[in-house]
């Protein structure tokens, strides 16, 4: 069974208690390295970082999430196959959240646009903070673990690029990554009893709202629950029975309500968890593979790169923890700990079994990575600083202990530095090329016309949502050498459909085949502004469809430019990395640039 809560530092007695003046003169030891308050605002400032700075990685987010909450919120959107009610594998509880959230700043001082897009990712900063936190706190007065291995697992998150892609992006493996948090909060703490309830709970919300691959990530932490179970006598294993049924029903609880919302939003009864796994797993269209495949490699080359030194612990947290029991004089076993390291291996060694990989897929799992490299790190400090002098480590003298360390600690925060600049210097044209449109300007003054087209080509998949064109401007597109289904558009009508219509009405040419559906093109000469990106170092004959309209002069006039890497003429280095602009690095390392333009039609 559980062991008994440990005894709290504010309950220790001073050594002196017997001097009542003295005992009460002294604060007890805090038992926090960093207090918790501190420890939300650093995550918070990490996280309201990405929120400003972080572009959006996937047309996923844009296509799925930005689009769908911009129809709730302002009537009309760009529709994906997936919110068709032929497939419903979309959530509108998840949506209609960030609708309310956003169309709240509509309520605060000059609301615009470009305002509510921004307001729901500082929302969604403010949540993960709240979340890492919580986990935090766990880690650090766990009588498993060690404040030590809370404040590492502060500095894996805060200063990795993998955090600050993931913190604030509006994406269901991110929200399930948050709720991730705080189930393996639940589970780990047993102050105060057993939590598994809790835990079940928080895990099936990431599942049932955000993506339910998610949920399988207490499967450790409920086979710990079973083993317990089975060990104890029969009042325990009622107990632990009752605490699962507790979660369960809470779970499918809320699975009804979920299914309850969408029934309302598609006009027929959905439950969106079974759909997305029965896509996913049982689909006879192709499923997710369609979308592209990627080597058994993709997710290590991905989560060195945004983790770097951090990924490689995590993936030392078990080898060094049994060795660390192989030669310890402590005869523990050490399960609960190979509980909380569990997951990660788990989730990793699945994923990289499934043919189809992005990198958002690995979001969930991240607070896993983070914990496991915070404990590989502690184990190694530990072995360090309590080796003796007979064994080669011993030998080594104090401070150049403290070097090495410090030194692997400084490496893993500059090459984080440098990746979250390289991704910003590099990909953030998107979210600051509409700017002369106005939909970040109170009362939307800017140039154009009420109702203008702004057409994407080659560069469909770089727009970054409806909230960065006002006055009612739509998000059309060209014909391009792209040959899969883009994006339709949610219904606008009003009258005689009730509220939303467009969720539910049927919107032609969408499938689950990712075939190519022609009516989702627009002749050019319906565009009153394109966005196109030119290469200049491209000197390869370019495709018929996708002419260089920047340099048509005669047909457009530029508006604005961003500068925009040039990923196919960049060494691989300077495309992972930020490198300065400087004579000084070899023009082999140097970054290639284009133009990211928004361009407007002749009179």
């Amino acid at each position: 069974m559980p062991p008994k809560a440990a005894p709290s530092q504010g309950d220790v007695v001073h050594p002196d208690a017997h001097r009542e003046h003295h005992a009460k003169s002294k604060k007890p030891p805090s038992p926090f390295i960093i207090e918790p308050i501190s420890a939300f605002y650093i995550f918070l400032v990490a996280n309201l970082a990405a929120a400003l700075f972080a572009p959006i990685q996937d047309c996923d987010e844009t296509f799925n999430f930005w689009e769908p909450t911009h129809y709730l919120s302002h009537g009309y959107g760009l529709q994906t196959w997936e919110y068709s009610p032929g497939y419903s594998i979309r959530s509108w509880f998840y949506v209609g959240l960030h609708a309310v959230v956003g169309s709240f700043r509509r309520l605060l001082p000059r609301p615009t646009k470009v305002a509510e897009f921004y307001f729901v990712r500082y929302s969604l900063a403010f949540l993960c903070a709240f979340c890492q936190v919580l986990l935090y706190r766990v880690i650090s007065l766990s009588p498993t673990l060690n404040p030590r291995v809370g404040l590492f697992f502060l500095m894996a998150l805060v200063t990795s690029p993998g955090n600050f892609i993931s913190s604030a992006s509006y994406l269901p493996s991110s929200f399930a990554m948050y709720m991730s948090f705080l189930g393996a909060a639940a589970f780990m703490n047993w102050r105060g009893g057993v939590k598994t309830s809790w835990g079940i709970w928080w895990f099936a919300v990431g599942g049932i709202l955000g993506w339910p691959f998610a949920a399988a990530l207490c499967a450790p932490f409920m086979l710990e629950e079973g083993l317990f179970a089975i060990m104890s006598d029969r009042e325990r294993f009622w107990e632990s029975a009752l605490r699962i049924l507790r979660g369960v029903i809470a779970a499918l609880l809320l699975v009804l309500g979920d299914a309850t919302i969408n029934t309302f939003f598609y006009h027929k009864f959905e439950v969106v968890p079974w759909n997305i796994v029965k896509y996913n797993i049982f689909s006879s269209t192709g499923g997710p593979d369609l979308y592209g495949t990627e080597p058994w490699t993709f997710y290590f080359r991905n989560l060195a790169i945004n983790f770097n030194i951090w990924f490689i612990l995590a993936l030392l947290s078990i080898p060094l923890f049994v060795l660390q029991k192989l030669f310890s004089s402590r005869q523990q076993l050490g399960l609960r700990t190979i509980v909380f390291l569990a997951p990660f291996y788990m989730w990793l060694g699945i994923f990289t079994l499934q043919p189809h990989k992005e990198e958002r897929f690995m979001y969930p799992a991240y607070p896993f990575l983070a914990l496991n490299a915070a404990l590989s790190l502690h184990i190694l400090l530990s072995t360090l600083g309590h080796s003796t002098p007979k064994t080669v480590i011993g030998k080594l003298s104090a401070r150049l202990k403290l070097l090495v360390v410090t030194s692997m600690l400084l490496l893993s925060l500059d090459l984080g530095i440098t990746r979250i600049l390289g991704l910003y210097t590099a990909y953030s044209a998107p979210l600051k090329l509409y700017e002369p449109l106005g939909a970040g300007v109170l009362g939307e003054q800017g140039i154009g016309g009420r109702g203008d087209n702004v057409c994407f080509g080659k560069e469909w998949y770089r727009f970054p949502s409806s909230y960065f064109l006002p006055r009612d401007m739509h998000a059309k597109f060209i014909r391009s050498e792209f040959r899969g289904l883009l994006p339709g558009e949610f219904s606008e009508a009003r009258t005689g459909f009730g509220f939303f219509g467009g969720t539910w009405l049927p919107t032609s040419g969408l499938n689950d085949r990712n075939e190519e559906d022609m009516a989702k093109y627009v002749d050019i000469r319906q565009c009153s502004f394109l966005v196109d990106t030119q290469y200049p170092e491209n000197k390869d004959p370019l495709p018929p469809n996708e002419p260089d309209y920047i340099a048509d002069g005669d047909k457009w006039d530029i508006v604005k430019c961003e500068q925009f890497l040039d990923a196919s003429k960049t060494h691989v280095l300077a495309r992972v990395l930020w490198m300065p602009e400087s004579s000084l690095i070899p023009e082999k390392y140097r970054r290639t640039w284009g133009r990211h333009c928004l361009l407007r039609r002749k009179p």
